[in-house]
């Protein structure tokens, strides 16, 4: 008897430890910033949600609001309520998750002003800010945050651009404390298809940045590299074809091919349209480097290549356009 007693003990205590491991579900959703990006992943998260959850979706563009709330709607078959708000702070004054997908540090600054106002009542929120801004800032919202009592901010940047946002296989690098991953992890994959945890706040944004500081200098090294082999005489596939196998594979030259014809899906065969644009990559370039700067790190080529997105961006030829457009930039044979 006295070892059937203890043994039941034991389960319901080992029960008692799993319930409260496991994080309350949240419910109440809201979603700020729906440019390209945003539009795609709010209208993952809301489609996997259920019909007893609801969402609140915000953006300064009146028009893009609007027509995402009527495409969830009508084109899904259950997911989450949807309510189209007329602000950043009623898109989260009564939700448990607050999504912000927002295109520079100033935007992200002003909606969480807006936000933290002295009217939001206080609840334990979690504040999942998906921007790619520089870390300081990122760090010091989760300050303001913290301090307001209004719950947690965590960076969760993305990689996999439009075309992952649309198909919900984004990846996400996120920045937070472990105590949070578990609660967190299932919001993002109803938008993306992997969820490193890179450590606490701040580290999702400074592991993406450092990956785009390498891809930006891949870039021009690929476009300057292929424009050298084909002055030379050699086939752009059979150049790509070795650099591929050898040690000057990379993403650029591999997927994002510059010359038109190599890749058949690369933005080149299109004017550089769609894809990763300059503009973002100049961007994101200009935080690393700021990133790195604070941190004391030592750039060779940071400087060099900034110069040169910068250039390209505002290039009437290159400007609007894929960031392998830098190929068209410095001459290449189009």
């Amino acid at each position: 008897m006295m070892r059937t007693h203890s043994v039941a003990w034991s389960v319901l205590r080992a029960q008692k430890r799993a319930f409260s491991s496991t994080s309350r579900r949240l419910d109440n959703y809201g979603f700020i910033g729906l440019g390209q990006m945003g539009y795609q992943m709010a209208k993952n998260l809301q489609s996997k949600l259920t019909p007893s959850d609801s969402i609140r979706i915000f953006d300064i563009n009146k028009d893009a609001a609007r027509r995402l709330a009527e495409d969830m709607r009508t084109s899904q078959a259950g997911g989450a309520a949807v309510e189209l708000v007329q602000s950043n702070f009623e898109a989260a004054k009564d939700s448990d998750a607050v999504i912000t997908c927002l295109p520079e540090p100033s935007h992200v600054n002003s909606v969480f002003s807006e936000i933290l106002s002295p009217e939001l009542p206080r609840r334990e929120r979690i504040y999942i800010d998906c921007s790619t801004i520089d870390p300081s800032t990122s760090r010091e919202i989760a300050r303001q945050v913290s301090s307001a009592s209004q719950g947690s901010f965590v960076d969760a940047p993305m990689s996999g651009g439009v075309v992952g946002a649309t198909a919900g296989t984004l990846t996400f690098m996120l920045g937070a404390p472990d105590a949070l991953v578990l609660k967190i992890e299932p919001v993002l994959l109803r938008m993306g298809k992997k969820v490193l945890h890179c450590g606490v706040q701040g580290t999702g944004l400074s592991a993406k940045l450092a990956n785009n500081y390498l891809l930006a200098i891949n870039n021009i090294a690929t476009a300057e590299a292929m424009n050298l082999g084909m002055r030379w005489g050699l086939d752009p596939k059979t150049l790509a074809n070795i650099i591929n196998m050898s040690t000057g594979r990379c993403w650029p030259c591999e997927v994002n091919n510059p010359v038109k014809g190599v890749v058949d899906t690369a933005p080149a065969n299109r004017d550089f349209a769609g894809g990763f644009g300059i503009s973002l990559m100049q961007k994101d370039l200009k935080l690393a480097i700021i990133a790195a700067d604070e941190a004391d790190a030592k750039l060779e080529l940071g400087s060099r290549a900034q110069e040169v997105y910068e250039e390209a961006a505002h290039a009437e030829n290159c400007k609007g356009r894929d960031f392998s457009v830098i190929y068209r930039f410095i001459g290449g044979k189009e």
